[in-house]
């Protein structure tokens, strides 16, 4: 589906103002179409929820984390990050010119850190999460410079979160680490498990050679 959101915005990485000055093409799911549907009318949204569901894989305005192959088992405070809708569906900028939704690259999150609403509405936070993805679909990916980091750091600028636009990957990856909650011991195990073998390993070949 291809559905126009019209909103007004203060500044490049302003605030959210519904009106019909700004226009926004987007591709979106049939349940997301009908839920900005009643959004823009005011309608109340058809999920208004807090609660995290792992089973259905449902984090309602969070930012989500998952180990990378390798490079996590090194460094397990080093991964992949998507944003949520606060339906809990989850955009990752996934590789070059890629964003997933409701598919996240390298598995599913062990890790989740749940933004408070504050002053920011439904319909702003989802169109900043939805415009950061459809800016990201025009990207390539540098591990190092504009990454999934880039991605949800963008996403809380075009909301203005907390007052801010000066979000980038290094508070990402820093408030993760600090508010960060597993999803359970599973998640617990996939993050830190690899890298407690190879840490034992280490130790072994130390200890006895």
């Amino acid at each position: 589906y291809n559905i126009y959101l019209s909103s007004g915005i203060n500044a490049e990485y302003g605030s959210f103002k519904l009106n019909t000055n700004y226009f926004i093409q987007t591709n979106l799911s049939n349940d997301l179409m009908v839920r900005y549907t009643r959004l823009m009318n005011e309608d109340p949204p058809l999920v208004s929820s807090d609660e995290i569901d792992t089973e259905r894989q449902r984090f309602p305005h969070c930012v989500v984390w998952t180990p990378l192959p390798l490079l996590s088992w090194i460094f397990p405070f080093i991964g992949h990050t998507g944003i949520a809708t606060v339906d809990g569906v989850i955009y990752d900028f996934a590789g070059p010119y890629t964003v997933t939704v409701d598919n996240m690259a390298f598995g599913n999150p062990t890790k989740y850190w749940q933004l408070e609403l504050g002053g920011v509405k439904d319909v702003e936070w989802d169109t900043a999460v939805l415009r950061a993805s459809q800016e990201y679909r025009g990207r390539m990916h540098n591990l190092c410079c504009d990454n999934c980091h880039s991605h949800v750091a963008m996403g809380l600028n075009l909301m203005a979160y907390q007052g801010r636009t000066n979000w980038n990957m290094v508070h990402i990856a820093l408030y993760m680490v600090i508010y960060g909650r597993f999803t359970g011991f599973g998640g617990f195990l996939k993050t830190y498990l690899p890298f407690l073998i190879i840490l034992a390993l280490i130790v072994l070949v130390v200890v006895f050679l």
